[in-house]
Formats: structure tokens, sequence, C-alpha cells
């Protein structure tokens, strides 16, 4: 049997579940969309958009479905859109419905709020060890890819060949997935940077510059290593587009939820005020308070991450913040 036979289900209709699930439709594979909101799956069934969410239309061969046991039923393989806090309870749900063989990706981003544990970690709790499991992530803007412009992304498994089988049903002329078998390092990346974009966001709304961006996204790049080594990861992921791409990305363009977030609190908006103007899940405001807990777990310094953590739990003005990470003890750069 070939590695792709059989549906893909992209369980999740938000924008970037909708972009997912038009790629894969784009690139042939046979898909299947699930979202919790029927109403609103019936909508997009009519309309072939997710009017709310991504306006991109839906190729011909993707099926709005919305009953989560049919979407599943003789599906190879599930992919998870949902934010972080949701994850637990989405696997939860499809659990029922899937089969030995059924595969399980997701694009979920973010440790767990409660536990501090990574995705795989939390499906590894729910469901056991013994199913192929995958992430993806990467810099990627759901409008960009469903305006079908070209973008790369990786796609990590300890399972090389469903990694590399979930790359070539993405993929198509102008989107491109690598692979990895470090999903640790995947997710630790996916985790840290919407931590640090609300920093880029409070730093530019503050006026401070290009210089101080550029500081931040480095010195962040070390933190998130940091961390993710700590956690077993392998140092060279971070530099990959799960790491580094991912963290200039949403650092540096105002697509980013988690960026405008900390623009909106440099205005002078509360945390709760900017999440409503929002108006979407904004990863970033509950990733802060997940690494700073993660980190002081496992006894690692992340200077940056605690302070954004700072702002947005215990109420510290931003500039004095700045002003605490200026001022830090001066040491090497590698440190």
């Amino acid at each position: 049997m070939n590695d792709n036979d059989g549906p893909v289900v992209v369980l999740g209709a938000g924008s970037w579940g909708t972009a997912l699930a038009i790629q894969f439709a784009r690139s042939g594979r046979p898909t299947r969309f699930w979202g919790r909101n029927r109403e609103a799956l019936g909508a997009m069934a009519a309309s072939r958009r997710n009017e709310r969410y991504l306006s991109a239309e839906f190729p011909a061969s993707l099926v709005v479905e919305p009953d989560l046991g049919a979407a599943l039923a003789g599906a190879r393989d599930a992919l998870i859109a949902v934010p972080s806090h949701a994850f637990r309870g989405m696997l939860q749900q499809l659990q029922p419905h899937l089969t030995a063989d059924t595969r399980l990706a997701w694009a979920t981003k973010g440790f767990e709020l409660d536990t501090g544990l990574l995705p795989h970690q939390v499906a590894r709790e729910v469901l056991g060890s013994m199913r192929a499991v995958a992430v993806l992530s990467g810099p990627t803007f759901a409008r960009e890819v469903g305006a079908g412009l070209p973008t790369a992304m990786t796609i990590a498994s300890p399972d090389a060949q469903f990694a590399k089988a979930l790359a070539l049903g993405l993929s198509s002329a102008n989107f491109r997935a690598y692979t990895s078998t470090d999903i640790t390092g995947v997710e630790v990346g996916g985790a840290v940077k919407n931590v640090l974009a609300v920093g880029a966001g409070l730093s530019d709304g503050l006026g401070f510059g290009a210089n101080t961006r550029v500081a931040l996204i480095t010195r962040g790049l070390v933190e998130m290593m940091r961390l993710g080594v700590a956690a077993g990861a392998n140092r060279e992921t971070f530099m990959g587009l799960a790491g580094l791409g991912d963290l200039v990305l949403t650092c540096t363009d105002n697509q980013s939820r988690n960026r405008r977030f900390g623009l909106s609190l440099a205005a002078g908006r509360t945390p709760q005020q900017a999440l409503a103007e929002i108006g979407q899940v904004v990863e970033g405001y509950k990733a802060a308070k997940a690494a700073y807990t993660v980190a002081k777990r496992m006894n690692v310094e992340m200077p940056l991450c605690t302070g954004v953590y700072r702002v947005l739990y215990e109420g510290v003005p931003a500039r004095d913040a700045v002003h605490e990470l200026m001022t830090r003890p001066i040491k090497p750069e590698t440190d």
C-alpha cells in the first residue's frame, strides 16, 4: 500500500487548519475537513470558503464533513490544527474513532499550560506510543499558504517514513516540506517563538528600533536553544525553518497575531483588551506563562521570555523590563 493511500482528515477549522486542508487538496491528496461548529461548516460547504478565517477558495477535492466519525472513517492520516489549550481535548474526542493504523499529525504549537508538556508528550499520555505521530511547523502564515504563495516548512516525526509521506502529500509547485526526526526541537521552537514575538511587538511599539529587535531575535534564539537542548533536542534544529525561520517571521511581520498583541500592549491596552481587539487565539499569551514555568522547572535561564511573562502576568511596565535586561551582568555571548 502506498504511504498516502486513503484520505487525510484536517481537524480544526481556523485559519491554519483551513490553509493546510486547502494545500493537501491542491497537492492531489483526497482531503476531508472537520471543525466543531456545524453551522459554520455548513456555510463553508455552501460558499466553498472559510469567510471568517481565510477567504481562499476551496479546491473541488476538499470535502467538508461535519460528522467527526464520518470524517475519520477509512482515513489514513489525521492532522490536528487546534490551539494548544484545546489539543488534549481534541485527542480525547477523536480517540474512539482512530484505528490502530491511523497516523496522527498536528500543527499545534505551544506547551500545555497546566502540565508544561509538549504536544507529542500530551499525545503519548492520551493515546499511548504505538502509532506514528508527527508535527508540522515553520515560518508560515495561513493567508499566504491559502493564496498559493511560495512557502517552506518542516515536518518532524520519530518515524522518518511518515514524515516523508506527509511531506510528499503536502508539497506542490509553491509549497515545499522538509523532514526531521527531532520532534522535540521542532515543538520547542514553535512554542518559544510565540513568546518572543510578543516581546518584539512590545519593543517595536515602544519605539526601541531595529537594533533592539534584532538583538531580541538573536538572543531569543539562544534562549530557544537552551530550553530545547535541555529537553533533549538537537541544537541544529533551531537553525532551521522551525527555529530561526519561524522566529524571524513571527517577530517581524504584522500578520503575526503575537507580534500585533505586543504592539497593542505597547499602545497602552491591557492584555485582555489586546486579546479582544485581535479576536483570535494569541498563543504567545498563554505560552509566556508555560515557558516561564517550564524554564524554572528545568533550571534554564531565559531572561527575555521571563521579561515578557512579567509584563503580561505581573504588571511590570515594558520599559522597566527592557531596562532590567540591558543592565544584566556582562558575560560571553556564547553562554
